[in-house]
């Protein structure tokens, strides 16, 4: 069976052919030899030798390992799916064996999870997510409060003061809200076994003593 019909060498090749490709011509576009690239691989810690580097632009590479991909990518200064589906570069590509071809930006897009596919499990990607956007409404709304005391206390007059108290209250409810859900969402987190992200200093109080448990939730922040 030649490579037209079994679809997996055809497809192997092509994605091979989108990393050399891009990786060539990031390479060139910074100015730099395969020798130069192969030496950033190593400081980063995984040494892809020159040589290597050679065969796997002109094509003449076997195999491409992910490690490989990611460490070049990192060397050049891009990302891992980047250099598997050049935007621009390459107009059309194939996802999977015994797939058409399709707009690279498309694939690109289903790789990194940008775009859902029916089906498909995103794991805790929407929850971290969701997190991600509690934690920047929580920092503003807490910033926005301090902006609306300081106002406050420096107003000339009783209504730019009580204006100023409004909105401070308005930020304080938000800030409690974001905080409120951050809570729960990060005991979800971790009672489906997962660790929540890291809070910054100013969100220190969304996570409760592990022995504070006789208080509600809304007591507690």
């Amino acid at each position: 069976m030649d490579d037209e019909e079994d679809g997996f060498p055809e497809w192997e090749d092509r994605i091979k052919a989108n990393v050399a490709g891009e990786v060539r011509r990031r390479r060139k576009e910074m100015g730099w030899s395969a020798q130069e690239l192969a030496d950033q691989c190593e400081r980063l810690g995984h040494p892809i030798p020159r040589n290597v580097i050679a065969n796997m632009e002109s094509g003449r590479r076997a195999s491409l390992p992910l490690v490989d991909v990611m460490v070049l990518a990192a060397a050049l200064k891009t990302y891992p799916g980047s250099l598997i589906f050049p935007v621009g570069y390459v107009d059309q590509t194939q996802e999977l064996p015994f797939q058409d071809l399709v707009p690279t930006w498309d694939a690109l897009r289903r790789f990194t999870g940008e775009q859902d596919v029916p089906g498909h499990d995103a794991g805790l990607v929407p929850d971290f997510e969701a997190h991600a956007d509690l934690v920047s409404t929580a920092l503003a709304a807490i910033e926005e409060e301090e902006r609306a005391r300081f106002t406050a206390e420096a107003a000339a007059s009783p209504a730019q003061q009580e204006e100023a108290e409004g909105r401070r209250a308005k930020y304080a409810d938000q800030g409690l809200s974001a905080k409120y859900n951050l809570r729960y969402l990060r005991r979800d987190l971790r009672d489906n076994g997962a660790t929540p992200p890291d809070l910054p200093p100013a969100l220190a109080d969304v996570d409760p003593p592990e022995d504070d448990t006789h208080t509600t939730s809304e007591e507690r922040l």
